[in-house]
Formats: C-alpha cells, structure tokens, sequence
C-alpha cells in the first residue's frame, strides 16, 4: 500500500514522502495513529499543491532575509562602554548588548542568538559584526565602540 507520511516516522521517512508499506502495517499503526494517509489522487494533489505553497514561503523569507542583510549593512550601531585606567575597556560588549542598541538606535529587533561574535569585543573603534539572518543569508553591521 502506498502511504503519504504526514509525519516523520522512525526507520520509514520524512513528512511528505510517498511510501509502500505493507497493507497490515499501514491499516493497524500508519492510518490509526495518523502518521500517513493513502497515496489516492486527492491526496497526491494536496501533497503537491502543499510543497508549491511551502517552495513559495521559502522564497519569501529569504527574499525578506535579503532586504533585512542590506538595511543592516547600512546601519551603524554605537554602544558605549566604561573606560579603565589609560583608557582600556573595562569588560567587553556581549551580543545581547549588541542587540538592544540594535533595537533602540535602528528600530530593528534581532535575536541575540543571531548575532555572530566570536569572541566579545574589548576594544574601541569600529568592528564588523555577522548576523546570522537565513540558513543562506548572512549581513554585516558594522559596531562603534565608545567610551561612556
């Protein structure tokens, strides 16, 4: 029997993906516990007019994702931090702080999780900053650092 898996299932498949199982297997735990549905042509035209709506949804966001890295790169985010003695940083500036000046300077809120420090800045000036936007988009704002 052909079976259309609404759900990823352990040692079968993925979600969407068309399978043959035997008939017992797919009337007595497939079809009951609603994992799959029969591949009938109803079916399969719903399956396909699905990926198209999901295939455009991607598109979008990484189109949005795109617009997002541009105004992003136009951007420059000031954040002020203390000064120790013979004008060294005195702790470093996090991607949480990164974030929140994001939001108050540039009305653009990003998840501190999306931005990509490799270690946290501990000098004034300016730095490059990668956001983490899309799987397939990554944009650069550029961070100045100055004493508060």
């Amino acid at each position: 029997m052909k079976i259309i898996l609404i759900q990823d299932v352990k040692k079968l498949g993925k979600k969407g993906e068309i399978i043959e199982i035997n008939d017992g297997y797919a009337r007595n735990y497939i079809l009951p516990q609603k994992l799959g549905v029969e591949a009938n042509n109803r079916n399969l035209n719903d399956l396909k007019l699905q990926k198209i709506k999901e295939e455009k949804d991607a598109q979008r966001l990484l189109d949005e994702a795109k617009d997002l890295a541009e105004k992003i790169g136009a951007q420059i985010v000031t954040v002020k931090i203390k000064a120790g003695e013979g004008g060294k940083v005195f702790g470093s500036v996090s991607a949480r702080e990164i974030a929140g000046a994001m939001k108050k300077q540039c009305d653009l809120e990003i998840d501190k999780k999306k931005i990509q420090l490799q270690e946290p800045i501990r000098s004034f000036g300016f730095h490059e900053v990668g956001i983490r936007l899309h799987p397939q988009v990554t944009g650069t704002l550029r961070v100045k650092v100055e004493e508060a």
